[in-house]
């Protein structure tokens, strides 16, 4: 991929342009980096990066078909539903593994998509650390659509805020300043002025919520939300006066029940051949007799957790909750990035919408591993792996 910009780039890379880098990042969020960043972008070429657009639209489009949206409505269980869910999410997330095909190219196979927000504000910053510190060549953005780094700001800041002022919006999470995800939170409020909120600092009167500032009742009329449920749900010691399942005076953004309507459910339900081939657990009535070739996966959790990639029989059966299972073929991931060492890391890649009177492709995420998982958890102690992101030619 890029062999030429790859060979350019490792030749003039030095450990001290990524400490700088890393600095930087640093330094801006006040220490609230907890994850790590890989040491180089991934660089597409126009023919991959534009299959990766083709496959990203392809797969949206398809969650929208009334058939599957109808399908979908099924994955928001009675006890996790909230009232007064709107016609779309305004934040989308679809991740696909950079594969090759039989004939050597590189093509990208579906991985998982999410009706929830990422980390935004905090790949802007990260695009722009590494223009400064890194070896990127002129002519490569992160952006698509058009856009750059200050017309993305602008819809970010259109899509999250709306008419609403940042005051009275805020970015909601549990026990915020515990979670890797925080110097995303610590961003948007750099680029917004909305601020992050703990669910146990919401106050409820009637259909209003409250937080406090600066000892001062605020209103929350729009909640941008990062509460994970499967998180939410584990800790039956939250002191909360708020239950999300109540009808509130709110404007969601994204609605929580999006985040079960736009998941790993929809992976059985989608026909294309960017996706591989997933079956709902509890619909299987003989498993595979390649069990080794599938992962099973649980519908509802992030950052690979309970993922499993080697799979047996035995470990199936043992499922109680089937439901909230899908069997999900493997994709075997191409050695992609060249390293200094001669080794090579692989890749996926998150294609990030944002959804105005339209879905709009705007940036990306890119996630760089040597070894099964790919999240950024699982890749602290492995040079050149980590968090990152891609860039494709203008």
């Amino acid at each position: 991929m890029f062999s030429s910009v790859r060979a350019a780039y490792n030749a003039a890379f030095n450990e001290s342009h990524y400490q700088n880098f890393v600095n930087e990042i640093q330094a801006y969020s006040e220490n609230r980096l907890d994850f790590r960043l890989c040491e180089t972008p991934l660089f597409l070429t126009t023919e991959l990066s534009d299959m990766l657009v083709v496959a990203a639209d392809e797969v949206l489009s398809q969650c929208f078909l009334p058939d599957i949206l109808q399908k979908c409505q099924n994955a928001v269980s009675h006890n996790h539903f909230v009232p007064n869910c709107d016609h779309h999410p305004q934040f989308v997330q679809i991740d696909f593994a950079i594969c090759k095909d039989e004939n050597g190219n590189f093509f990208p196979q579906l991985i998982e998509l999410q009706g929830f927000p990422t980390v935004y504000a905090f790949q802007h910053l990260l695009d722009i650390a590494t223009q400064n510190h890194l070896p990127i060549p002129k002519g490569f953005t992160t952006y698509y659509s058009g856009l750059d780094r200050d017309s993305f700001v602008t819809l970010f800041k259109k899509v999250l805020l709306g008419d609403e002022s940042p005051e009275q919006t805020i970015l909601l999470e549990i026990e915020p300043e515990k979670q890797k995800t925080r110097i995303d939170f610590f961003c948007t409020e750099k680029l917004t002025g909305v601020k992050t909120v703990c669910l146990t600092k919401i106050k409820k009167r009637g259909r209003k919520l409250y937080y406090v500032l600066e000892g001062k009742e605020i209103p929350v009329n729009r909640i941008y939300n990062r509460v994970i449920f499967d998180e939410l749900y584990k800790k039956e010691d939250l002191k909360i006066e708020f239950d999300y399942r109540e009808d509130v005076d709110v404007t969601w953004r994204n609605h929580p029940n999006w985040f079960f309507r736009i998941s790993k459910y929809c992976l059985p339900l989608l026909k294309t051949h960017f996706a591989p081939k997933a079956m709902f657990l509890s619909e299987i009535n003989e498993y595979p007799k390649d069990l080794d070739n599938f992962v099973l996966k649980p519908l509802f959790s992030f950052s690979g957790g309970g993922v499993v990639v080697d799979v047996i029989k035995e470990i199936l059966d043992h499922v109680k909750d089937r439901q909230n299972h899908i069997l999900q073929r493997k994709v075997e991931y191409a050695p992609l990035i060249l390293c200094p060492d001669g080794t090579y890391t692989k890749a996926e890649v998150r294609m990030m919408y944002l959804w105005d009177e339209k879905p709009i492709l705007v940036n990306n995420l890119a996630r760089m591993s040597k070894g099964k998982l790919m999240g950024a958890s699982y890749n602290k102690q492995t040079t050149w792996a980590g968090s990152g992101i891609a860039y494709h030619p203008i």
